[in-house]
């Protein structure tokens, strides 16, 4: 990934979707070349030369005070995932190759993590690392998510999934919109560390597999979804609605461990007691399989799916 690039690419973005009128800048007539704001409109605002900011723009932001990143994202009107991002990126540019981090260790779900899931049956769970590795389930998470644990073998990489498995484009209704989430949130962490061989590897193979990633990883989109809802078909309930919230870990800040649940009343609860029902005969439990010398964390047992 070209990181000179990157930072130009969301600076960009960034200026030309706020408009003069949002910005508060006068207009004074005359055609404008480009959307949004011009670079000199942004520079004034943020209190910088011209110049300066056009620096900043191009991919150079080593240097730069924390004083001026914070008007240039208040300037730009960014949220809070956006100016964590625009940070990332000056830290980036601080540190260059004068850091060497080491290398990342895969994720792992702690065991009290792993008891946790197991004891919350009630409520379909998954265990996830930042890139999308699946690490575990709860039965009724992988029973939600049966193309996620396959019977015999790993558990999928859910990232892969959505954009290298024809499944997921029919088992999520709003494919396109999920998708359009995972990829904002590996533009964050690729802020934060682009030294991780596995973001770089797993960046260059969905951009060399997938058109729609490619051109969404180019279009530099970062938010933060840990809250949200999914519309899924399912192969044995049907159709659903399940609302989803992300927590984390203190002691392993790296595993997200994601709660599914239906409003009351409706259908899609309907669906998830009768997926409970269907799961209800006796499966091997998250902390054995975390535990399990021949599977680990990374190989929780799936579902049996009709066949």
């Amino acid at each position: 990934m070209d990181f000179g690039r990157d930072v130009q690419r969301f600076l960009t973005e960034m200026r030309a979707r706020l408009t003069p009128e949002e910005a508060g800048v006068t207009v004074f007539g005359g055609e404008r070349r480009v959307p949004g704001l011009r670079r000199e409109e942004v520079a004034q605002l943020a209190g910088v030369s011209t110049a300066y900011y056009t620096r900043m723009e191009r991919g150079n932001l080593r240097g730069v005070s924390e004083s001026v990143l914070r008007s240039l994202a208040r300037t730009l009107r960014m949220d809070d995932a956006e100016a964590q991002h625009l940070f990332d990126l000056a830290r980036a540019a601080s540190e260059g190759a004068r850091t060497r981090r080491a290398k990342p260790r895969p994720a792992r779900l702690p065991q009290r993590a792993a008891q946790l899931i197991d004891t919350m049956s009630d409520v379909p769970t998954v265990a996830l690392g930042g890139l999308g590795d699946v690490l575990a389930g709860n039965a009724l998470g992988r029973a939600l998510f049966p193309h996620l644990f396959p019977d015999n073998g790993q558990p999928l990489n859910h990232t892969r999934y959505l954009f290298l498995d024809e499944r997921a484009r029919d088992f999520y209704v709003d494919w396109e919109r999920d998708a359009h989430h995972v990829v904002s949130a590996l533009r964050l962490i690729a802020g934060r560390d682009r030294s991780d061989p596995a973001l770089m590897a797993l960046v260059g193979e969905l951009a060399t597999h997938s058109h729609e990633f490619r051109t969404w990883w180019a279009g530099h989109t970062v938010n933060v979804h840990s809250a949200g809802t999914k519309a899924i078909r399912h192969p044995v309930v049907g159709e659903l609605t399940v609302a989803y919230e992300t927590l984390t870990l203190g002691s392993a800040p790296d595993v997200r461990i994601v709660t599914y649940l239906a409003d009351p009343g409706s259908t899609s609860a309907d669906a998830l007691a009768m997926l409970r029902s269907w799961t209800a005969t006796t499966r091997p439990s998250v902390e054995d399989e975390h535990s399990s010398p021949s599977t680990g964390a990374h190989s929780p047992a799936g579902p049996h799916r009709p066949r």
